[in-house]
């Protein structure tokens, strides 16, 4: 049997992965022999054309220092980082040198630079942004990679002249991949009966007829469905549904497939390791 080539072996590695964990492990691993240690990766399926979204919606995975993350992510400063703004509003890749050439001709507002101004504090100076496709206008993506301390943004725009299409690519796979796999809000998953519920209501049934057939009363599917929908921040069953459903937590397999294959369970975080 013949070998795959590292890209396909890359890709056969994603494809087969069954937790959001997986996939950011490899990707993390793969972007590392680029030079990029630093990354940040969101995505929110329910947000509002042209802003970021609640971002209790999002799935954010990191591997920068916490002390970055707390200030980043902890106080909101994202919606006003250039780079972060540019994912929003685009798609493909960006250096940032796009953020230092505004500054440079007065096109960033105070925000904007005190964003850099951290940036830099932190040694987070030279790196690619990407913002990736989706099929929904609600959709949006993107992750910035942040290269190893001491190389110049020169430097990474030069490595992104000979292997960026490569990078991109790898990318699209990762971003792909965890968006067809489960997650849950920090905190406040769903338990498998919340989740049992919502199923039966997405099929079309009423909370009587869920409550037949799962032998419940009726009070108790209600008490289920209001502690779903606040789990899942939404203000109404069939906003719950739909939440639940974008964040693929449907019909979850429990337990192995298969003698060897992995467990298959719901994974989120704002922050690993």
């Amino acid at each position: 049997m013949s070998r795959l080539s590292p890209e396909l072996d890359y890709v056969q590695s994603v494809l087969d992965c069954r937790s959001v964990e997986q996939v950011w492990s490899i990707y993390s691993a793969k972007m590392l022999e680029f030079g990029f240690d630093r990354l940040i990766f969101a995505v929110n399926r329910f947000r509002a054309s042209g802003d970021f979204g609640d971002p209790s919606d999002a799935l954010v995975l990191t591997n920068h220092e916490k002390c970055y993350i707390d200030i980043f992510l902890g106080q909101g400063l994202y919606t006003k980082a250039p780079m972060a703004i540019w994912v929003v509003n685009n798609l493909g890749s960006c250096s940032w040198q796009w953020a230092e050439d505004r500054r440079k001709n007065g096109l960033n507002t105070d925000s904007e630079n005190k964003i850099l101004d951290l940036n830099e504090k932190m040694d987070i100076t030279a790196g690619y942004s990407i913002s990736f496709e989706d099929i929904s206008e609600r959709s949006a993506s993107g992750i910035g990679l942040c290269a190893k301390r001491g190389l110049t943004q020169a430097e990474v725009d030069d490595i992104w002249s000979r292997v960026g299409s490569e990078i991109e690519t790898y990318s699209k796979v990762m971003n792909h991949k965890i968006c067809t796999l489960p997650f849950e809000r920090p905190g406040t998953p769903l338990t498998d009966r919340q989740r049992e519920v919502l199923q039966w209501v997405a099929d079309g049934k009423t909370v009587q007829d869920v409550a037949t057939i799962l032998g419940l009363g009726q009070a108790t599917v209600e008490k289920h469905l209001r502690r779903a929908r606040e789990n899942l921040n939404a203000e109404t069953t069939a906003q719950a549904v739909l939440k639940a459903a974008i964040q693929n937590q449907f019909f979850l397999f429990r337990g192995n497939k298969g003698k060897d294959g992995p467990e298959y369970i719901a994974f989120s975080a704002q922050k690993l390791p």
